[in-house]
């Protein structure tokens, strides 16, 4: 039997290792999903909006280190899709976008869903690719897989004219050949051959700079990087690591620098668990005016600052607000993400691991921090530790003080989540407060557990990508933190989870409030203006949807209802906990940016707005 187009593009997702793919179909590619059917390895997931399918592609990689596909119709299947895949961009997550085009074998114009799909894209996506012959489509869809993975990950656009999946003959089989196969990719995506191995990607690519393999690498620009980066910090009486994504795959090797220069260790957002955040090194995830008193304090006693895998972007500073202890040493696999935002006295285009193995060479080795790698390893500060323990003690104090009040605290509730959830645990989050309270409560101790829209800043993403984290890891206890805004945006992905028993639980955080922006209005303005959110009744939607629903009123019954929430998610069906959260106390994130943004104001408008918001509140 001759293949079909639609066969051969899923025998290329087959032996490139992608486990799902996550849409809605529609009439421009029903041949692909009857080819579906007959996969045994590729599971067609669907969504109820194609914005869904590509944020739980984002969870699955972002989890398991796996590649998923969105799986799209013409036009409207791709515009509602855009969100998750310029999140995917921002983020440096790498996506297969599969989307269908229109017929081009009819010569007709104004056909169904017809609009440029490529000048869609363009901005959003790392490479696109429009397939003009049946013959490589095997070829380019592989391509495409590995683009998306290698170098710096990035969301990947293939599209496929309808005919082509319909079409069979000799001519269309699993043959890598470049034909006249139009590429449009952006300055910095070169060109590459098909893959030869199926292998799946790593984990290693994450959000803020991915690792892989670094041009630099071994070059004699890297080796005297390495070298100069090595005298500087072990010359400094403190070094400070900042660490982001683009090291998850190197935490041993994080660890061990740390540990040899006795260096406290702050990361990025999405860098949270890289370095283990019970070590007695850990300080914060960031050490600018948006962490706590005590972090700001020791990472100014430190005298030089090794980052690594990080770009330095708006949210993980909390608005630009770090101010370099001394000078910066920044390597990262992205010549690209060099001194735009902090000027570096030493810059290493890099893979984290090689570099830091590279790093590991010179410090333990003779002339490096010491005579040896036995001797190398600097004493522990104690006094050093004891400020950074006394520091996290005094902020939990202080988050527990409203124990016992009439809504949930929300330090309780995260700190209970994980000690009755365990370390396997994955949280996901949505644009807005529940992010930042996940990002200064949750202790982490790997890579993997923490998957937030950052730097686009979704909203809407913490449910469906709960759902593609849990189909990447099935064995891991999986919780949305969904704000009630977000929520209705995506939601209804719940059903999603019920129809696949995709056993997630979805913690609905309730203040009735667009809680972030909320903050930041009664903050800066004294007024909150279009941010309240309509309330509902979850626990109908619930019944409505056929899922099993809870309520957390108060902080006496947090174990209780965690504990039955996680039975339910074992048994493969999704749970709603409506959650009455208590979002009185704002976030250190939240004074932190209100504060440097504030700061930045010329003198005669800092005046206006404090002078504004003093009278609100006097006048009530």
């Amino acid at each position: 039997m001759k293949k079909t187009g639609a066969s051969v593009v899923v025998q290329a997702l087959e032996d490139e290792g992608v486990p799902f793919t996550f849409g809605i179909p529609g009439t421009h590619n029903i041949e692909l999903y009857d080819a579906l059917a007959e996969s045994e390895s590729v599971h067609a997931v669907l969504v109820t909006d194609e914005q869904s399918a590509s944020f739980m592609a984002d969870g699955l990689w972002r989890a398991s280190g796996r590649l998923g596909c969105v799986n799209v119709v013409p036009g409207a299947g791709l515009t509602h899709a855009m969100s998750g895949i310029a999140e995917a961009y921002m983020d440096h997550v790498p996506l297969i976008v599969l989307g269908c085009g229109i017929r081009r074998d009819t010569g007709r114009a104004f056909q169904l869903h017809d609009v440029d799909q490529q000048s869609l894209v363009k901005p959003v996506v790392k490479a696109s690719y429009l397939v003009m012959k049946a013959e490589n489509l095997y070829g380019t869809v592989r391509e495409a897989c590995r683009t998306a993975r290698e170098g710096v990950p990035g969301p990947v656009f293939v599209e496929v004219p309808a005919n082509l999946y319909l079409v069979s003959g000799s001519g269309v089989g699993p043959v890598p050949t470049d034909g006249d196969r139009e590429v449009m990719s952006g300055d910095d995506v070169a060109e590459v051959p098909p893959r030869d191995d199926g292998a799946g990607g790593s984990p290693e690519a994450g959000a803020d700079s991915p690792g892989g393999t670094g041009s630099g690498d071994l070059s004699p620009a890297f080796s005297a990087g390495v070298e100069e980066a090595a005298k500087a910090l072990a010359s400094a009486r403190r070094p400070l690591l900042y660490i982001g994504a683009g090291a998850a795959g190197a935490t041993a090797e994080v660890l061990r620098v740390a540990e040899l220069l006795e260096a406290p260790v702050s990361t990025t957002f999405q860098g949270k668990g890289i370095f283990p955040e019970t070590h007695p090194l850990f300080l914060w995830p960031g050490f600018g005016e948006a962490a706590p008193k005590f972090a700001r304090k020791v990472a100014q006693s430190c005298d030089v600052v090794l980052a690594v895998g990080c770009r330095f972007a708006e949210v993980g500073t909390g608005s630009y607000g770090l101010t370099m202890p001394g000078p910066l040493l920044h390597v990262d696999l992205d010549p690209g993400v060099f001194e735009k935002n902090y000027p570096a006295e030493v810059t290493v285009e890099a893979d984290a691991k090689k570099f830091l193995l590279a790093l590991l060479v010179e410090l333990e080795g003779p002339g490096g921090a010491g005579e040896g790698a036995g001797e190398s390893e600097r004493r522990p500060d104690q006094e050093l530790r004891r400020s950074i323990r006394v520091g996290h003690e005094a902020v939990w104090k202080d988050w527990l003080r409203t124990v016992g009040g009439p809504r949930v605290t929300p330090a309780l509730l995260l700190k209970t989540l994980q000690e009755r959830l365990g370390s396997e645990a994955i949280y996901t989050t949505d644009s807005g407060n529940g992010t930042f309270l996940a990002m200064e409560c949750l202790r982490l101790d790997s890579p993997g557990k923490f998957l937030a829209p950052v730097d686009f800043s979704c909203m809407g993403y913490s449910v469906p990508a709960a759902i593609g984290a849990k189909l990447g890891m099935p064995g891991s206890p999986t919780v949305a933190l969904a704000g009630d805004g977000a929520f209705l945006m995506t939601g209804l992905e719940i059903l999603t989870a019920a129809q696949a028993e995709v056993g997630t639980m979805v913690y609905v955080l309730r203040d009735k409030e667009l809680a972030q922006i909320a903050q930041f209005q009664d903050t800066a303005l004294s007024r909150k203006v279009a941010s309240s959110v309509a309330d509902y009744d979850l626990k109908s939607l619930a019944a409505g949807v056929g899922v099993a629903f809870l309520e957390l009123s108060s902080d006496k019954d947090i174990p209780a209802v965690i504990d039955q929430a996680k039975a339910i998610a074992e048994s493969g069906q999704p749970v709603l906990v409506d959650v009455a959260i208590d979002y009185s106390r704002k976030t250190f994130f939240t004074e932190g940016v209100v504060k440097t943004n504030l700061l930045r104001l010329p003198l005669k408008d800092q005046v206006r707005f404090v002078g504004r918001a003093i009278k609100r509140r006097l006048m009530g």
